[in-house]
């Protein structure tokens, strides 16, 4: 089984939801970067939970077919990045979000409106 990237996205989106993630901002990049179609940034509001959150969209990804590329920052869970090719989810402590604010770096993307 194989999902789109707007499948893909919405589904990290709902594991990302489950584990309670903070301020979760889905940016289409679409026609402005090669990178991928769409980040998915947020963040949680401990060490745990931001552990808890990439580890739900890791899951959540290859139960539905969609390949892992790369997962890093589980170590030290300050600023976890999960690439799942047209799909980059971000999972940040709080303080971390606040610091690198990667939404101003990418201010030029939509913000994609959940339903």
């Amino acid at each position: 089984m194989s999902v789109n990237p707007d499948q893909l996205m919405s589904l990290v989106v709902d594991a990302a939801d489950d584990k309670k993630a903070m301020n979760l901002i889905t940016l289409n990049l679409q026609g402005i970067s090669m990178i991928a179609d769409y980040f998915v940034i947020c963040h949680g509001n401990s060490e745990t939970q931001v552990q808890a959150i990439a580890t739900e969209v890791r899951k959540r990804a290859e139960e539905h077919g969609a390949q892992v590329r790369g997962m890093e920052g589980m170590d030290t869970a300050r600023w976890v990045l999960v690439d799942l090719g047209d799909v980059v989810v971000h999972v940040f402590h709080r303080d971390d979000r606040e610091y690198y604010n990667i939404e101003r770096l990418w201010s030029d993307a939509k913000v994609v409106e959940r339903v």
